[in-house]
């Protein structure tokens, strides 16, 4: 039983959230709480804490330097795994403030959606579904870093969301379902721009009855969907988009698949990315064999691989398999023999 303690922030906050919020939001003052019992915080709801220790997460740190659709790409611009957390977040909350759902848990499962993400993006992923017995989701491992190997202890709703963001999910609440739809919102659109920005596609590549409908426009496309999702929704127990604007936002997304996901310049490098994580995998499993319990060994390197970023993996690949040459120490003398020099 939660003590309530009606002088503090957080039971006002918790008043608020029963007093404005909709008859179908997610209240924080009546969670399903955590596996462990903990102090209440006086001045954050239980899901206001869960979006700060999943953003305080070694993870989500990583997030930066791990791929969204493009391999460590050059130029600054491009999304990478953080970036497109971030805009699942701000169209996550935007949703769920017109809808007066709960934002603080929407922006908690929207955070900690994918940081069970591989490096190399979905590639990563796919090497590691055919290496594993039993498969290889990164949505089950993001509930894995978040209840296991980063001990978090979430809220039980913030966990239904984090696993359910994917397809082929039920989420629990409406909330888990506005980032569920959030989620695909986000990536259809930043990746259009991404593999405009790549010269991989130019807007009028688009299917015509998409741009007729979302027009060829970034933004107004985005808000569109978002505005769909919105209005179809108010009112109602279950969140989703108007049936008109989900046929052409899966036929979108479907079309991504066939010109830039699968089969386009964007995935050229992949091939090379696969080798990494295949690699990595075999080596780490004959390392561990003298050390470690066969039965525990595969899902020892599973962790570690996933957990990694990008430029990290490569870094292991190229310590394990790259011959390196006499190692000297780094010289700087001709940038202070300019230093002295000028005048």
């Amino acid at each position: 039983m939660k003590v309530v303690n009606e002088e503090t922030i957080r039971y006002k906050l918790e008043q608020r959230e029963i007093d404005n919020l909709s008859e179908y939001a997610t209240k924080s003052r009546f969670s399903k709480g955590r596996k462990r019992p903990i102090e209440e915080c006086n001045l954050r709801t239980c899901f206001q804490r869960d979006r700060d220790r999943i953003l305080h997460s070694k993870a989500f740190r990583r997030l930066k330097h791990k791929t969204q659709v493009f391999l460590s790409p050059f130029d600054d611009h491009f999304r990478t795994r953080l970036t497109h957390t971030l805009e699942v977040s701000q169209i996550g909350r935007t949703i769920a403030r017109a809808l007066d759902l709960n934002e603080d848990l929407v922006e908690a499962i929207s955070l900690g959606h994918d940081l069970g993400h591989t490096p190399f993006g979905h590639c990563g992923e796919g090497v590691l579904d055919e290496l594993v017995k039993g498969g290889f989701h990164h949505n089950i491992q993001s509930v894995r870093v978040v209840e296991v190997l980063e001990n978090l202890n979430l809220c039980q709703e913030t966990i239904d969301g984090i696993l359910t963001h994917t397809w082929g999910y039920t989420p629990k609440t409406p909330e888990a379902q506005v980032v569920q739809l959030a989620d695909k919102v986000a990536y259809i659109n930043h990746d259009i721009e991404d593999s405009v920005r790549a010269g991989i596609i130019v807007e009028n590549d688009l299917p015509k009855d998409c741009i007729n409908y979302f027009s060829s426009i970034q933004s107004k496309r985005l808000n569109k969907m978002i505005t769909e999702i919105i209005i179809n929704s108010l009112g109602k127990p279950n969140v989703a988009m108007s049936e008109e604007g989900w046929y052409y936002t899966t036929k979108l997304r479907q079309w991504m698949f066939d010109n830039v996901y699968i089969d386009s310049p964007a995935k050229l490098e992949e091939e090379k990315a696969r080798k990494v994580i295949r690699e990595l995998f075999f080596l780490y499993c004959d390392m561990l064999k003298p050390v470690c319990e066969e039965s525990k060994i595969e899902r020892i390197v599973t962790d570690y691989i996933s957990g990694m970023t990008d430029r990290f993996a490569v870094e292991r690949f190229k310590d394990h398999f790259v011959p390196k040459g006499l190692q000297l120490s780094a010289k700087d003398d001709y940038l202070f023999k300019l230093a002295n020099s000028a005048e």
